[in-house]
């Protein structure tokens, strides 16, 4: 669905960060990386709750 495709993209724009990120201050790294997870994390929880409403619409 277009919901997962804007979480895909969501979670690309998180990594690109974090590669900007360390490449400019690796001794930052973990915190960065900590961060990163948290992105992606909450840019995945838009998308499943997405494919939920789907399926929601799709059985009823």
């Amino acid at each position: 669905t277009i919901g997962l495709l804007g979480a895909g993209i969501g979670i690309a724009i998180v990594f690109a960060a974090l590669i900007n990120g360390v490449s400019r201050n690796p001794s930052l790294k973990n915190q960065l990386f900590q961060y990163c997870i948290l992105g992606m994390a909450l840019s995945e929880a838009t998308g499943l709750f997405c494919l939920m409403v789907s399926f929601i619409l799709m059985f009823t």
